[in-house]
């Protein structure tokens, strides 16, 4: 019988700015997978679909009014993955798979951090939080191309990704770009994040009557509702949740069919 996996992920943190929306979402976040494992099992895998950070210091827009440093969301995000591990089994697998916001620490960007400024900002380096983010696999941010599925992490035929794209349909074309990109089986599951919108599950479609064997998700965001960068835009839809669900591993081909199952759970 082949091995399955137990997993949940989550994404866009943001950590820095002060936010009662993301202590809130945590809280619930912990109470969700407490009673989760509780009905289904210890889980396996838990993921991290990216922006940890909110990077602010990074950012190509600067501003003396932010009230925080990059030191502090360094502080902040070591605690959040902390709160996490401890509510989940010691030989769970802990992922991240950075976002554009974490990404923005380490590109080479003189906009952004200065070329001889970045050693000094690996967060894995650091001598009191580094600890923690070492404890994570971390899958750097990068675009998967054709058979090329670095910037991603799979789980049989679950796929797991920040996103790129943030439209309003950028759930189902990147994840059939995605899916048509890897090759390989259909059947696939593409769980994203980024655009701060959750989606449930959803089975993709050539049209209204067709439908194609691929489905896509979003977890939303873990991170304030309202940011101040967003206080003129719409950010209605946006949402706090996370996908809990099933995954057989090992050799799968098209004759096997779906071999997960997975659910978005959002926090109301």
């Amino acid at each position: 019988m082949p091995e399955t996996a137990r997993f949940a992920a989550i994404s866009c943190v943001h950590v820095g700015q002060v936010s009662r929306d993301r202590e809130e979402a945590l809280e619930w976040l912990l109470s969700v997978l407490s009673d989760h494992q509780g009905q289904s099992g210890h889980l396996t895998h838990f993921v991290l679909l990216g922006d940890l950070f909110d990077a602010a210091a990074a950012s190509v827009h600067p501003s003396d009014e932010t009230q925080h440093t990059l030191e502090d969301e360094y502080e902040q995000g070591a605690q959040y993955l902390r709160k996490i591990r401890e509510q989940l089994h010691k030989d769970c697998n802990l992922v991240w798979t950075l976002g554009n916001h974490d990404s923005n620490i380490q590109i080479k960007d003189a906009r952004r951090i200065p070329r001889d400024l970045r050693p000094l900002c690996d967060w894995n380096k650091h001598p009191e939080f580094g600890n923690e983010f070492r404890l994570w696999r971390q899958v750097q941010y990068q675009k998967p191309s054709t058979h090329d599925s670095r910037g991603c992490f799979e789980l049989g035929q679950v796929v797991f990704c920040h996103g790129f794209d943030a439209g309003a349909n950028s759930d189902e074309l990147e994840g059939l770009q995605l899916c048509y990109a890897l090759g390989g089986s259909s059947w696939r599951l593409v769980v994203r994040g980024h655009t701060h919108r959750p989606r449930p599950v959803t089975q993709a479609r050539r049209s209204a009557r067709v439908l194609l064997p691929y489905w896509y998700a979003n977890v939303g965001t873990m991170g304030p509702l309202q940011p101040s960068y967003m206080m003129r835009k719409d950010t209605s839809q946006w949402g706090a949740g996370v996908i809990l669900g099933e995954a057989k591993l090992g050799r799968l081909s098209r004759m096997n069919g779906k071999c997960w199952d997975a659910q978005v759970v959002t926090r109301d």
